[in-house]
């Protein structure tokens, strides 16, 4: 007993030696300045009482998190406290942390680690905006989160940080109150105050929790501004102009900018519950419709992205694809400058349900126009032009197939002819009034509001009669 004794008593001696010998070595180095060892992240979390919570959780979510932790950064981790574990677990109805499914706990935690060192003066000078965390979001994207510094530093809007700025050797610990969980699309909305017109507009319409669902969805978020502004002019339904906002799949800033110039449908329907397209266009920045620019991109949630755009973008007429498209700008010439005289624009900008709406054009592109050579007068044009126009029919490509032969009659008076398969690259062939066969229907389906436009790769004449 007097042995063990003598040695308890001489062990912090001991160990006090070894400290003293390690300073020792580091005045050697330094020019006897002691140099205190900084602990990681890891580390300062094991050594802060009210962080208990988050390394057992660390350690129940999967072992490897806390080697990335241990790693050598930067980090800048947001460490919830233990009321805010206690929180977490209590409103989801979870007994403790064994009871969380580990995949799930994983994300959460990863979605308070972020692969920077951001300060809180930092985040400050930043003032609001968005990062990304190591959790995982739509299409394997990494998770966005929100911060805001006007009242405090904020998080998503659901956690605030107590403690600023504990520093680590290989990161930064920001001590917050709440466990950010992860955000859906409609969380993102809800969370940032720019949105806070379009949140509102969600739930007024009843389409919370359409978006709250597996998705993936691409929602392209009018900011507050954008709302402010839109007078809705065709009177159109507001739930149908926000689906309008809605894609399918989650489709990143990068992804539309490989795509080119393209359409694609939204979640909104036109005549006979046809999608509506959306045209977007890559030439300077991302741009959709010609009338709706993307100002923030690629704010990743579980269940989708939000690119918030800067003008609300209204169920498309005609008269919007054909403005928007580059590829109709000679088409827009010969219907506004060549023919001042007749008002295309007034007409083909009618709303579905109002005669002569719903229209199936088929529209030649600019290549057909070149083909032509010299546009002819304004009122023999004119008549060209409306032998490219069927009133009070959206005719789809599914119903050109079911009427393969048919000859429907234009605006002019005249019919032509659709003939299927179309030869070569051609979709279907068309006979025009003027008995011309060598036309093709070279793309289908740009569904607006009040119609449905198919391309053409020559201009169709009527007959000289």
């Amino acid at each position: 007993m007097k042995i063990i004794s003598k040695t308890i008593k001489f062990l912090p001696l001991f160990l006090m030696a070894l400290a003293i010998t390690s300073c020792s070595d580091d005045d050697d180095n330094n020019g006897g300045a002691v140099v205190p060892v900084q602990l990681n992240i890891v580390d300062t979390a094991i050594a802060t009482a009210d962080l208990s919570s988050l390394v057992a959780a660390l350690q129940a979510a999967d072992g490897n998190l806390v080697n990335v932790l241990n790693g050598s950064g930067p980090f800048t981790v947001l460490a919830p406290t233990n009321l805010a574990f206690e929180t977490f677990l209590s409103d989801n109805g979870f007994a403790n942390l064994e009871a969380v499914p580990t995949d799930v706990l994983s994300q959460v935690l990863l979605n308070h680690v972020i692969s920077a060192d951001l300060s809180s003066t930092d985040l400050t000078g930043l003032g609001a905006g968005y990062t990304r965390t190591n959790a995982t979001g739509a299409g394997g994207n990494t998770m966005s989160i929100y911060f805001n510094t006007s009242n405090g530093v904020r998080f998503n809007d659901v956690s605030s940080v107590s403690t600023a700025d504990v520093s680590a050797s290989n990161g930064t610990v920001h001590i917050v109150d709440a466990v950010i969980g992860l955000p859906s699309i409609v969380d993102h909305a809800v969370n940032n105050s720019n949105f806070s017109a379009l949140a509102g507009a969600l739930t007024s319409e009843d389409l919370v929790t359409t978006l709250q669902g597996d998705g993936p969805f691409t929602v392209l978020a009018p900011i507050n501004d954008a709302f402010s502004d839109f007078t809705n002019p065709d009177s159109n339904a507001l739930s149908n102009i926000l689906l309008n906002h809605v894609l399918v799949g989650a489709i990143t800033s990068t992804d539309l900018v490989g795509l080119g110039n393209i359409y694609t449908n939204s979640l909104a329907v036109g005549p006979n519950d046809n999608a509506i397209s959306l045209y977007s266009n890559t030439d300077n920045g991302v741009r959709f419709n010609g009338v709706s620019s993307v100002a923030i991109a690629d704010v990743i949630g579980t269940n989708g992205i939000i690119h918030a755009v800067d003008t609300v973008i209204d169920i498309p007429s005609i008269v919007t694809f054909a403005t928007a498209d580059p590829n109709f700008s000679t088409l827009v010439t010969a219907l506004t400058t060549l023919t001042p005289d007749t008002d295309f624009v007034a007409t083909l900008s009618t709303v579905n349900g109002t005669s002569p709406a719903p229209f199936t054009v088929f529209a030649p592109n600019n290549a057909a126009f070149d083909d032509l050579g010299t546009p002819p007068a304004a009122d023999v044009l004119t008549q060209v032009l409306l032998h490219h126009v069927l009133g009070n029919a959206n005719v789809t490509s599914t119903n050109l197939v079911a009427s393969n032969g048919a000859a429907p009659t234009m605006l002019n008076g005249q019919a032509i002819t659709i003939s299927l398969p179309g030869t070569g690259d051609n979709i279907a062939d068309v006979t025009d009034g003027a008995g011309n066969t060598d036309i093709g229907i070279i793309a289908v389906d740009v569904q607006a509001g009040n119609g449905v436009i198919h391309v053409l790769n020559k201009v169709m004449l009527p007959s000289a009669d």
